[in-house]
């Protein structure tokens, strides 16, 4: 089933248009090289930004060290650079924001909206139904850990009440978190803080009024606005690009063998990503420099011509 297949129609309250300077992003996380799909999200928010006369800002999402692969910040910079891919202001690491982190959970759980959690995996697993997005936490500790366990997950409650917004690609969406995640993790046991968490407290940071990302993220975009809701921060626009998927179907990734964009042919990958965003660039700019071809993509922009779907597969 498609992403867009998955929401219903409803609509949010989004930052204002006329009261603000369109403020863009690209976030990767340090897992590796950047690749075609990472190419799409970032040529996407860029030409978003651009096209508004707004920033672009970059930042690294290095909240999980596990998952980090060494050297792979310079190699995600140093790839945007050779695509011309320019970014305002300096870069934020999100490996230095425990304390703004530590502030908004202290807020939440102040509120009432935060509680420790003691399931493992394996019991949540045991207990919980499936739901869209994979299984739903079922409650278990919402009233109080179940077990004296040292190591414990922070949730955040959820409410029946749908989020609604309007994806500016995708459409209207609706989902009722209860029904689709149930009280999901804002910090995890291991100490770690989770992405949903970390996201909207750097955006509301940031500045950010407009997300351009893949549609990979839809499905999360209602957990962040609950969340921006809980903190009292603004919720920006969202656009969900289409994903680009292999032949069988995957989200091209380091999981999935995904190779990592060659710098020496800045000026193809660019094409590439514009004529998978629907943008129809003229053969002869494969040819140009990287500034010239996104000069011409600035100029000639259009959110109407990008395939409004979740994933368009890529020909071999």
């Amino acid at each position: 089933m498609s992403v867009t297949a998955l929401a219903t129609t409803g609509t949010a309250h989004a930052v204002p248009a006329a009261t603000t300077v369109y403020r863009g992003r690209f976030a990767p996380s340090p897992t590796g090289p950047l690749h075609f799909g990472s190419l799409i999200a970032a040529l996407g928010s860029f030409l978003c930004a651009r096209h508004a006369g707004g920033e672009w800002l970059l930042r690294i999402e290095d909240i999980d060290p596990p998952r980090e692969v060494a050297g792979a910040t310079d190699d995600i910079r140093r790839t945007l650079e050779r695509h011309a891919l320019e970014w305002d202001g300096a870069v934020l690491y999100q490996s230095a924001r425990s304390e703004a982190y530590e502030a908004a959970l202290e807020q939440l759980r102040i509120n009432g909206w935060l509680y420790d959690c003691s399931c493992t995996r394996s019991e949540i697993a045991a207990r919980a139904r499936r739901g869209p997005f994979g299984l739903i936490y079922p409650g278990t500790c919402r009233s109080g850990p179940l077990s004296s366990l040292d190591h414990r997950s922070l949730r955040v409650r959820t409410h029946e009440r749908p989020i609604r917004f309007t994806d500016l690609l995708q459409g209207p969406q609706a989902q009722c978190l209860q029904e689709t995640s149930g009280d999901f993790v804002v910090r995890r046991a291991d100490g770690l803080y989770a992405y949903q968490l970390a996201v909207v407290i750097d955006d509301a940071e940031q500045g950010i009024t407009d997300i351009v990302r893949g549609a990979d993220l839809l499905d999360s975009t209602p957990r962040q606005i609950h969340l921006q809701q809980l903190l009292d921060q603004p919720t920006p626009r969202y656009l969900h690009l289409p994903i680009a998927v292999n032949a069988l179907g995957e989200k091209l990734s380091k999981q999935t063998h995904a190779p990592p964009l060659d710098d020496g042919h800045a000026s193809g990958n660019l094409w590439r990503a514009l004529t998978f965003l629907g943008q129809a660039p003229p053969a002869e700019l494969q040819r140009s420099r990287p500034h010239e071809l996104l000069a011409w993509a600035q100029q000639e922009w259009r959110l109407e011509t990008i395939p409004q779907c979740g994933s368009i597969r890529l020909e071999p």
